[in-house]
C-alpha cells in the first residue's frame, strides 16, 4: 500500500487508510507509538486504551465486584498477628 506525505499546517503526515486503522483496531484520537527501526518508520497502537473508561463504565454499572472473595491462607491462619 503506497501513501503519499502531504502538508498538514505547518507539518506534512499521512493519512491512513481507514482497512489499516480498523484492523489495528484504532481510531480518531487513538495514541500510538512512533519510532525509527534500521531506516523504516514503526508505527505501533499504545497498549491498553480505554481501560480506564471502560472500569469507569463497570464500577458504575456495580460490574466491577471480586470474582473470588477474599480467603485466608496458612499465612493469615498461623503466621499473622492481629
Amino acid at each position: 500500500m503506497k501513501a503519499n506525505i502531504i502538508n498538514i499546517g505547518n507539518s506534512q503526515g499521512i493519512i491512513l487508510p481507514a482497512v489499516l486503522l480498523r484492523k489495528l483496531n484504532l481510531s480518531l484520537k487513538s495514541t500510538v507509538q512512533i519510532k525509527i527501526d534500521n531506516g523504516v518508520i514503526v508505527i505501533k497502537p499504545e497498549p491498553r486504551q480505554g481501560w480506564a473508561e471502560a472500569a469507569k463504565q463497570m464500577h458504575a454499572a456495580s460490574d466491577d465486584e471480586l470474582l473470588l472473595g477474599d480467603f485466608p491462607t496458612e499465612f493469615d491462619k498461623e503466621e499473622w498477628t492481629w
